[in-house]
């Protein structure tokens, strides 16, 4: 897993998605706790998501059988957690748990760690997704500051940040703002992880729906088709993603009187959420 929708560093927006690994003491909830992460994590690349969620509530409960309720491994397995849940649509159920893990990292870390700014991406993405963008915008900004202070203004983790806050302003139709950070974000991705990562087609795919939704077709059908080759090569055919930029291509094609085309991929598509299900 972040990690992301890894994720991977594949593009989700929580650290346990990304494959990111928060910072803990050296006294931690052991071994255990780490084989089950990664057992989790496994599950997750596999699209095993049900028993991805089983295993890390394991892992939760062992780390708060074995360190103190306030440990940041409990914050890290509550993210991981609420991260499952996002992935699978159940806002109700990671809400909590995102902001207990915050909870415990701003008084563990304090409120400028890299650790904390994750947490408030997380937040941020939730938010947004069930359209609460006066939530979401400050915990985003805050974020973003808190990871160029910490990493720097190259960084791939601030790629993200910023490809998350221009969607929050593509979805509010402020195009104008959205468009320079989607901009940034992906010459700063493209840099630090290569032209080929998945985190780049997924950049890729929201800028091609900015452009396709201010009706700019030209400059948004060759960026579905590199995030589409992109996301097949690195996430295999039948991913998630690789059907939400099959999904963008085709809309693009019925806009631009191409029908048959866009039945092709949406029958793909379909195919492959049916046996997902």
């Amino acid at each position: 897993m972040k990690n992301s929708r890894c994720k991977k560093l594949l593009v989700f927006l929580f650290a346990f998605l990304y494959g990111l690994t928060p910072a803990v003491s050296a006294q931690g909830a052991g071994n255990e706790w780490h084989m089950l992460n990664n057992e989790a994590r496994e599950l997750y690349r596999a699209g095993k998501y049900d028993r991805a969620i089983l295993v890390t509530q394991k892992a939760l409960q062992f780390a708060e059988d074995n360190v103190s309720p306030d440990h940041p491994d409990v914050g890290t397995s509550l993210n991981d957690l609420g991260g499952l849940y996002e992935t699978l649509g159940d806002y109700a159920k990671a809400e909590p748990l995102y902001l207990r893990a915050l909870a415990i990292w701003e008084k563990t870390y304090g409120p400028e760690h890299l650790n904390v700014g994750t947490s408030l991406n997380n937040l941020a993405v939730l938010y947004n997704k069930q359209g609460e963008n006066a939530k979401a915008e400050p915990l985003y900004k805050r974020s973003l500051a808190i990871t160029e202070k910490a990493l720097g203004p190259d960084h791939p983790e601030l790629g993200t940040s910023l490809s998350n806050l221009a969607t929050l302003y593509r979805n509010q139709g402020d195009y104008a703002k959205a468009e320079p950070l989607y901009e940034r974000s992906l010459a700063i991705t493209e840099k630090a992880l290569g032209q080929d990562h998945p985190s780049v087609g997924a950049i890729l795919s929201n800028l091609a729906r900015l452009y396709r939704t201010l009706g700019d077709y030209a400059k948004a059908e060759p960026l579905y088709e590199r995030s589409l080759a992109i996301r097949e090569k690195a996430l295999g055919p039948d991913h998630p993603d690789v059907g939400t930029t099959l999904d963008g291509l085709a809309t693009l094609y019925r806009a631009t009187q191409r029908g048959s085309e866009a039945d092709l991929l949406e029958k793909r598509v379909a195919k492959m959420r049916a046996v997902k299900r």
